[in-house]
């Protein structure tokens, strides 16, 4: 009994008036309905929202890979071996062709029907209080405008002016197949003028930032002596310090509504002050 949603229970009593004839009825009702299954729905939901975002980082990671190993050695699978093979796991791990396709034909500079692609910059502050700069690939410049404003405005965000948050940069990202000798690396990086440098979590790759103009000589004067290979080197917007904002956990009020501008493919890179978020510029 003590089981049921809704308990039910009626007591009745009769009176007689004087002389025996009844009196009346009087009924209680009593009713202790449970709120079933909502704490259930609660926790299930917070769940998806955190498998969500972990899918979300995976396919981006996923198809900036794809794009990086493109843009190194061309989009033919047959010729390419580091994109066949990357192509093959992305697969196995579930990634859907058309994010595969697409992947291939921005890291070519083609859209998927092979039109010619440019570059859409959006500036932003998105929620909670997070300064963005969100850089597209696009062959129909006027629709993603369009699309991006939408899906800012839809999770809460501004359209506005951000970059005096951030500074341009040459970012060099390098590789090693064992261990990097930190102290060797910062030898050289402070010899050749570079501004700043990271290694990174595993040991064996290494991220440097310059002035935009040294950034292709200084990768090569980096990656020859120290025997290390590049991964890329580009232009970027890092965040200024004082902009500079604490690591995002997923599911949490700030990792939300980056999660939802990077699930939008069309975006190339999202720059935040949000230290070592997972971008697809990461």
């Amino acid at each position: 009994m003590g089981h049921m949603a809704t308990l039910n229970r009626c007591v009745s009593s009769i009176t007689k008036r004087p002389g025996g004839s009844h009196f009346g009825l009087r009924t209680i009702s009593t009713h202790r309905v449970l709120l079933s299954g909502h704490n259930r729905w609660s926790k299930i939901k917070h769940e998806k929202v955190k498998e969500d975002a972990v899918r979300s980082k995976e396919r981006s990671q996923w198809a900036r890979n794809i794009q990086d190993a493109v843009k190194r050695n061309g989009g033919d699978l047959n010729s390419n071996a580091e994109l066949s093979t990357l192509v093959a796991q992305a697969k196995r791990a579930g990634l859907p062709k058309e994010i595969i396709e697409r992947a291939i034909a921005k890291g070519s500079g083609v859209s998927p029907s092979g039109d010619a692609l440019e570059t859409v910059t959006l500036e932003a502050m998105l929620p909670p209080s997070i300064s963005a700069i969100i850089e597209c690939q696009t062959d129909n410049k006027t629709r993603t405008l369009s699309d991006l404003r939408h899906l800012v405005k839809n999770i809460g965000g501004t359209v506005t002016q951000t970059s005096h948050a951030f500074e341009r940069r040459g970012r060099i990202i390098l590789e090693s197949e064992s261990q990097i000798e930190e102290e060797k690396v910062m030898d050289h990086v402070l010899e050749l003028g570079a501004l700043d440098m990271e290694v990174g979590e595993d040991q064996r790759s290494v991220s440097v930032y310059t002035e935009p103009s040294q950034t292709a000589s200084i990768a090569q004067s980096l990656a020859e002596p120290l025997g290390l290979n590049i991964r890329k080197y580009e232009i970027v917007w890092v965040p200024r310090p004082e902009s500079r904002v604490g690591v995002a956990e997923p599911g949490s009020s700030t990792q939300l509504p980056l999660e939802q501008i990077i699930s939008m493919t069309k975006i190339s890179v999202l720059h935040t002050p949000a230290d070592r978020l997972d971008r697809p510029d990461s």
